[in-house]
């Protein structure tokens, strides 16, 4: 059985890329939140949460005792007439600065936010996939795995979509069971289909209910995760138990990162994101305690 990696990413205290989300807390207290509840690694948060000179970031990061293991970065990658390797220069630059070694991409639209997305054409689809195994190999390159985060919103979202890239591309995936499970793919399923593709890990927990009525059309994304679609991890739908025992019996050594998005309407009274982190931590160290070594 291999080593359990546990890390943890600003999300789940409300720090998104998308505009509008809600009210963004300081680098300061979600580092020391992530410290004080046992992590020692995160994935950096979306661009301008940490700082991006190279040596501040590492400094920050040091200070807290926390280590990067990742970032996630939406590109478009459907644009015929858009190059996005360059897109990548700048993650690669801060990942690197900082020891990690996982860009985690996801097929943005083009649009902000994940409520709605465009249907693409045969001649896009292959545009798409051809720069996935681009910007693996551009990532590769400078010894960063690139791997492709299907997501609510983006290009790549449903199992059908997913599976036209597990088929048309090599590019290795980060299993984010949340998302699959809200864009219709059975994440345990799937973990058990291709354990050979799969080379990061979102470890999220789903309301079922609140995921239903986002894929009938009945509450957008951002509305459903504001009415408390993601649950700290075994408190909600998803089988992370089944999962995460599944993955490291297939031996998976990559990074499990507990992820809750969380939508903030202010600065918390009380003890705030940090509560349901602490559950999340207890419940995964509770389901790898019962694992068989």
């Amino acid at each position: 059985m291999t080593t359990l990696k546990i890390a943890g990413a600003p999300i789940s205290w409300g720090v998104c890329e998308v505009p509008g989300w809600g009210h963004q807390l300081d680098a300061d207290r979600v580092l020391t939140e992530m410290h004080d509840v046992g992590l020692s690694a995160t994935e950096l948060g979306p661009e301008g949460f940490l700082p991006s000179d190279p040596g501040e970031l590492t400094a920050l990061l040091a200070s807290h005792g926390l280590r990067c293991v990742g970032m996630f970065v939406p590109v478009v990658l459907h644009d015929t007439n858009h190059d996005p390797v360059a897109d990548i220069a700048a993650p690669l630059d801060a990942l690197i600065a900082s020891g990690a070694d996982v860009l985690v991409l996801a097929a943005a639209t083009g649009a902000d936010g994940y409520d709605s997305r465009p249907t693409l054409n045969d001649g896009q689809w292959a545009t798409l996939l051809a720069n996935l195994d681009r910007l693996a190999d551009a990532a590769a390159e400078r010894g960063v795995l690139a791997v492709l985060h299907p997501h609510v919103g983006t290009m790549v979202e449903t199992r059908a979509e997913v599976d036209r890239v597990l088929y048309g591309t090599r590019i290795k995936l980060c299993l984010d069971t949340g998302h699959l499970l809200i864009g219709g793919t059975d994440p345990l399923a799937l973990t058990r289909e291709v354990p050979d593709r799969i080379a990061h890990a979102h470890l999220k927990d789903v309301d079922a209910a609140l995921a239903a009525r986002v894929q009938g059309g009945e509450l957008t994304y951002t509305e459903a995760v504001r009415q408390g679609m993601y649950t700290p991890l075994g408190k909600g739908d998803v089988d992370i138990a089944g999962i995460v025992t599944a993955l490291r019996s297939n031996g998976f050594d990559g990074w499990f990162v507990m992820e809750q998005d969380t939508i903030l309407d202010g600065e918390p009274t009380d003890e705030g994101p940090v509560r349901d982190v602490r559950t999340s931590v207890a419940f995964i160290h509770d389901v790898c305690g019962r694992v068989p070594a």
